[in-house]
């Protein structure tokens, strides 16, 4: 496994050919002297940017036209001397100059236009490439020009892997000779995904060929939770996560969250920008790269800020101060995060993973996923093919439709004492009419309401609440039969329509409940009868996370590893250094705030009333208190990188720590 180092930067430099004098303000010396401030150990540069050109002395390419030396060489050899690594960038799936020049090999839509970042030909923007067509072998010439140019390169970084439904002529040959039917989106899309394995397969090949051991990331801006075919092509892994770039917060932990049990390396990327990437000049509050690389520590991941270099080459004095004071931190508490295992009581088998879905965002995973956060309960997001009997409960969000082999792997993790959390459609057969569970309970499809209202049982229902809250989706029809009830469920006199509404949104519900309940507990099955998580995700109702963590409780119970007094916008990690004997909890807290909201206007991100979630401030924790469920002695427990040691009690075999205040992140280091 290729392993990563932790301070990266990503220097982006997409340059235009209408700038003059690129590179004239590169100097070695500052050049150097500023990295190694700003505590940088690997920097990604360009061999070849989306606008085409090329920063090297290539003959594949073409160096861009305002550029008379060779960059990437001088940048190279810089980093070299100082021992900083520097993979090499290059771009794969948009390519203006090869679209201008070969505009054949432009991926072309069903409707006959051609595919991009932009709609109209007179927009700026980056055109889409085809893998079908010659353009992959130029590529793949050029990726080899740059290995032999730089064969101590420390890795070749491919940038937007990505294959349209193109019908282009090269495609529409290799659908038809491959019993794909064109005129059907579905064998399109099955044959985009073919193309896009010959371009995994193409590029990884010339890479390997030239050096067995160089490492190799293909970039699709997310890592697809699932698709483990492809994994075979990718060295480690680089998780594109810029929480102000449309990203959001609970992106960076849910893909680290399911990364970490795979064999990859990772690292998370985050920007400097205040919007995403081609800003120049913009900047996020210092705090929020503090915060967003301490989440990648506690999530288990390396360090990798992005930053784009001004055309004449100077490094942004800005920005590599804020850098160097996120990345001092980083160094300091490194030696608390390499070689950790990270610990888990739940795990998420993940909605996104067995449909195949391509989405950074599926509310089924995301709602729950946002839900055990806010809860504090260590979880990992995990596919079918990974081991469940390492978790105390299984939660299958809202939508799983359980095949024969998960259907045999779920029941042998009963058997070995296991725990399932169901809800919605998970758990039900395929027609939606029984429980494939022994939950003795009846299934009469879904309702015809929308919204309904559910009265919880005492036992899960919300402390504030005691009469009926809505519900905004259909339910399952579930009969009480020999389980325990979770509560009543009520419906509305009417659906809201143009024959029949009342006030301004739905209907209220009738005086008497239904005959259905909302939820059923059977042993160690827990079923839920809405999609609660795409609830959640979708309307942040707290009603609906506290029924849903009691709901959850109930098969928990008192078998918690952690429990903390930390609010919801706090976040655990919890890790063990079995080297070192030692386990890691780290403590994360920020004011996370979303603004903005008008029309946002920044080239290819351009999107409407689009909120910004953004930190500002980072403010003291007061007054935290954990308790830990162990199975080791511990014998002292340490704030790191402080090295201080703070008193602890055990009290019925747990350990208990008061911590008086922190910021922003803290190390809670207990020895064994």
């Amino acid at each position: 496994m290729h392993k990563l180092r932790y301070r990266q930067v990503h220097l982006d430099f997409h340059t235009s050919p209408h700038i003059s004098n690129i590179g004239r303000q590169f100097d070695k010396t500052n050049w150097q002297k500023t990295l190694q401030d700003a505590h940088v150990n690997s920097i990604t540069c360009f061999a070849t940017c989306h606008h085409g050109w090329s920063y090297f002395d290539t003959t594949t390419g073409k160096k861009h036209p305002n550029l008379d030396f060779d960059l990437l060489r001088k940048q190279f050899d810089a980093c070299k001397e100082i021992d900083i690594n520097i993979p090499i960038y290059i771009t794969a799936g948009v390519n203006n100059m090869a679209a201008y020049e070969h505009p054949e090999w432009r991926e072309v839509g069903p409707d006959g236009q051609y595919i991009g970042w932009t709609k109209r030909v007179l927009d700026p923007g980056f055109h889409d490439l085809c893998f079908n067509s010659p353009y992959l072998d130029f590529l793949c010439r050029h990726i080899h020009e740059v290995l032999t140019k730089f064969p101590n390169c420390d890795g070749i970084f491919l940038d937007i892997i990505h294959q349209g439904q193109c019908c282009c002529k090269w495609c529409l040959e290799g659908m038809l000779k491959n019993g794909y039917d064109p005129e059907e989106e579905e064998d399109r899309l099955k044959f985009a995904e073919k193309s896009k394995e010959k371009y995994y397969k193409a590029t990884t090949k010339t890479v390997k060929s030239f050096d067995p051991d160089m490492p190799i990331f293909h970039n699709t801006g997310h890592i697809q939770r699932g698709k483990r075919d492809i994994l075979k092509y990718f060295s480690h892994l680089e998780l594109e996560s810029l929480p102000t770039g449309g990203w959001g917060y609970d992106h960076f932990p849910m893909s680290a969250k399911y990364c970490k049990n795979l064999e990859h390396d990772y690292l998370g990327m985050t920007g400097k920008f205040h919007t995403s990437w081609g800003e120049f000049g913009g900047f996020k509050h210092p705090n929020a790269l503090r915060y967003e690389c301490a989440a990648m520590l506690a999530y288990g991941s390396k360090c990798s800020i992005g930053d784009q270099l001004h055309p004449e080459s100077k490094l942004d004095e800005s920005t590599y101060s804020m850098i160097g004071n996120v990345y001092k931190e980083v160094e300091e508490k490194e030696p608390w995060c390499s070689n950790a295992d990270n610990i888990a009581d739940v795990a998420i088998l993940s909605s996104v993973s067995l449909q195949n879905k391509i989405t950074m965002d599926d509310p089924a995973d995301a709602g729950a996923a946002r839900i055990l956060l806010e809860a504090d309960i260590l979880f990992e997001i995990i596919d079918e093919e990974m081991n469940f009997e390492k978790y105390k409960v299984l939660i299958l969000p809202d939508e799983i439709e359980i095949s024969i082999a998960l259907k045999d792997k779920l029941d042998y993790y009963l058997v070995q004492g296991g725990k399932l959390f169901l809800t919605g459609r998970s758990g039900l057969n395929k027609d939606c009419t029984k429980f494939l569970f022994d939950i003795e309970s009846e299934v009469n499809g879904i309702s015809d309401f929308s919204p309904d209202f559910i009265q919880p049982s005492q036992i899960v229902q919300p402390d504030y609440v005691k009469t009926p809250f809505v519900m905004y989706s259909k339910s399952y029809r579930i009969k009480n039969t020999n389980s325990i009830s979770l509560g009543k469920i009520y419906d509305p006199y009417f659906n809201r329509n143009y024959k029949h509404f009342c006030s301004h949104q739905h209907t209220p519900y009738k005086p008497e409940p239904s005959e259905y309940v909302c939820g059923v507990h059977k042993n160690n099955i827990v079923y839920l009868a809405h999609e609660v998580f795409k609830l959640y995700k979708t309307h942040a109702a707290v009603i609906y996370k506290d029924y849903i963590v009691k709901s959850l409780n109930l098969l928990l119970k008192d078998d918690k590893t952690v429990c903390t007094n930390m609010p919801s916008n706090a976040r655990i990690s919890f890790t063990e250094q079995k080297e070192e004997n030692r386990y890691i909890l780290h403590l994360l807290y920020a004011n996370i705030i979303a603004r903005g909201g008008m029309d946002l206007n920044v080239g290819s991100f351009s999107e409407k009333n689009k909120r910004i979630e953004l930190i500002e401030e980072l403010l003291p924790l007061h007054d935290v208190n954990i308790q830990l469920k162990l199975n080791e002695k511990i014998k002292k427990v340490t704030l790191e990188p402080q090295g201080i040691d703070i008193p602890f009690k055990v009290k019925d075999n747990k350990v208990e720590i008061n911590i008086d205040k922190f910021i922003c992140h803290q190390m809670v280091t207990l020895h064994y």
